[in-house]
């Protein structure tokens, strides 16, 4: 099996840290229970007062600014730089609570499953989020983690469709950091709520997908039995939302404070979703897997942990910091996630994937040069089933 070597950019910055070396026989991949008994048994322990406690933080850094903006900031062009930086600051918090919500739909808030629903699906649908619906496909995501066809949410184009090459052709056409630019700016603003509405940038083996309809004209693969009645569940608690806040700019005559107090933070919190989600399985040396050999081992630990500093760590409750550990369980608490985290890179340094390039570096190497997938060889140092792999 051929090595491939730790990726380097141009200006010598290393990427993920994995070390990879030749070998005549490479070792087989760690199973999956041997895997999770690397963590600590009580790494996997809940507690309602450990969890409730995150959920009021989260919930006090969100209202506490929205009712002091409700009752003393002015509604006037003047104001606009605070209105921003209320926007900013107030739906960085609210993305707290959005992690918290997806940590019910994980199981890990409690072991009281309907008490981890009722408040997951009061969070999610207050963030226009349909919670049983996106609970199914983010499962989906954690069970197909890069996985070409079957996988879920940034799931690369390869370079032989249709698709791929028209993108391919674009980016060469406008250039790099142009594209790079509009690349951005597009998942930022609308990739969210169009992610939900049509499945863009879905497994594409489940076709076109609606998390609020889940019927035709839309392919219903994504939700079968019951879970379809969990998505008309869902569906109503966003439209609720979505009553109450057009009840809201009624009832004052004006749209603009519904605007300024819950759009503005709304757009942040889908910048922070998109941010989290886009980089913790992308990278330019971070390989995707057809069926052929594709594991859930391997998939699992193609997630990148990194270095979000301690004011995000805290606010988002390590989403970003602490991701392996996330995909190996995810029903291990984000309080218990930092010593499972340690615990996986002891045992298993040589797929455990850490980057310590800062965020707004990564973000446009990844923007720039991880838009459509090549077929290469991509040595591992742990046996694979034979293969392709797909690296952007």
């Amino acid at each position: 099996m051929s090595a491939v070597a730790e990726t380097i950019t141009g200006d010598g910055e290393s990427h993920c840290q994995i070390e990879s070396t030749q070998t005549e026989k490479a070792p087989p991949l760690p199973t999956k229970q041997q895997v999770l008994a690397a963590i600590p048994e009580d790494c996997f322990e809940r507690s309602l007062i450990k969890s409730s406690i995150y959920l009021f933080a989260s919930l006090t850094l969100t209202l506490g600014p929205g009712f002091a903006a409700y009752f003393f900031l002015p509604l006037t062009w003047a104001w606009l730089p605070v209105w921003i930086g209320y926007a900013m600051f107030t739906g960085t918090a609210a993305t707290g609570c959005w992690v918290v919500a997806h940590e019910c739909g994980h199981r890990a808030y409690t072991r009281h499953n309907w008490l981890q629903d009722i408040i997951g699906y009061t969070l999610h649908s207050a963030l226009l989020v349909p919670y049983f619906s996106w609970q199914r496909s983010h499962a989906l995501h954690h069970a197909r983690t890069n996985h070409l066809d079957e996988g879920e949410t940034h799931v690369p184009l390869r370079d032989t469709t249709k698709a791929g090459k028209a993108w391919a052709r674009w980016q060469n056409a406008i250039g790099d950091e142009a594209f790079a630019i509009f690349n951005m700016l597009v998942k930022f603003l609308i990739g969210w709520p169009l992610y939900l509405a049509t499945g863009a940038s879905g497994g594409p083996s489940r076709g076109m997908t609606n998390h609020f309809w889940p019927a035709k004209p839309f392919s219903a693969v994504m939700f079968p039995g019951k879970w379809r009645a969990k998505v008309w569940i869902s569906t109503l608690g966003v439209l609720a939302t979505l009553a109450v806040l057009g009840w809201w700019a009624y009832a004052v005559g004006s749209i603009l404070p519904v605007l300024a107090l819950y759009v503005g933070p709304y757009l942040f919190v889908n910048f922070w979703l998109v941010l989290y989600t886009w980089l913790q399985h992308t990278d330019v040396d971070v390989p995707h897997f057809e069926d052929e050999e594709w594991s859930w081992v391997l998939g699992a630990f193609m997630t990148i942990d990194r270095p979000y500093g301690p004011v995000l760590d805290f606010l988002h409750h390590r989403i970003g910091s602490t991701h392996v550990a996330h995909h190996i369980d995810a029903r291990i608490p984000h309080y218990n996630a930092k010593r499972a985290t340690e615990a996986v890179k002891s045992a298993f340094p040589d797929l455990y994937l850490y980057d310590p390039t800062p965020i707004y570096k990564a973000l446009w190497r990844i923007s720039k040069n991880c838009n459509v997938v090549s077929q290469v060889d991509f040595g591992w140092k742990y046996a694979v089933e034979e293969g392709s792999n797909y690296s952007a």
